[in-house]
């Protein structure tokens, strides 16, 4: 059976959530997931929404997703599409679903303009890394991602006010 590729629609909160705790749990981080039905359909559907999802449905069921928003290239002097996330059901993998999910990203980048569609993936995760090589992508091996959250976000936030001295 074939899965039909759609945007994501509101209705489909529940079933997005459960995908990226599905996602989450495969990563190793169930722990990690915050987020909950109303702030994710907030932040996907509401107006100014800077994130997007597109999904996988098969049988009236969500079997994949990918969600994504668009970054930009000083360099460039171009938008960018990325990736944060792409599941599909460990038993839905292998049926070209993901490609089609790329494909379909990789087409909106097209049609925006974008200069590069760009994604991370864990150094564990080699399925996922050979699958995406198979494609023609490749590591950024000379750049390395930082992240602030937390209360590190927060002291560093609490500095703005204090401006720059001379």
């Amino acid at each position: 059976m074939s899965a039909l590729l759609r945007p994501a629609r509101r209705e489909d909160t529940a079933e997005l959530l459960r995908l990226i705790r599905e996602l989450a749990r495969y990563e190793k981080a169930a722990d990690q997931v915050e987020t909950d039905e109303a702030q994710l359909a907030s932040t996907l559907f509401d107006a100014g929404a800077t994130a997007h999802a597109i999904v996988a449905e098969q049988g009236g069921r969500l079997v994949g997703m990918a969600i994504y928003f668009f970054n930009y290239s000083t360099w460039q002097g171009r938008n960018g599409l990325y990736l944060e996330d792409l599941f599909v059901e460990p038993e839905q993998r292998g049926a070209g679903i993901g490609k089609a999910l790329l494909a379909r990203l990789a087409a909106i980048a097209v049609e925006r303009d974008c200069g590069r569609f760009e994604w991370s993936v864990l150094d564990w995760n080699t399925p996922a890394i050979e699958f995406y090589e198979s494609l023609g992508a490749r590591a950024q091996s000379e750049w390395v991602r930082y992240r602030l959250e937390g209360e590190a976000l927060q002291a560093l936030a609490r500095t703005a006010s204090q401006g720059v001295s001379e």
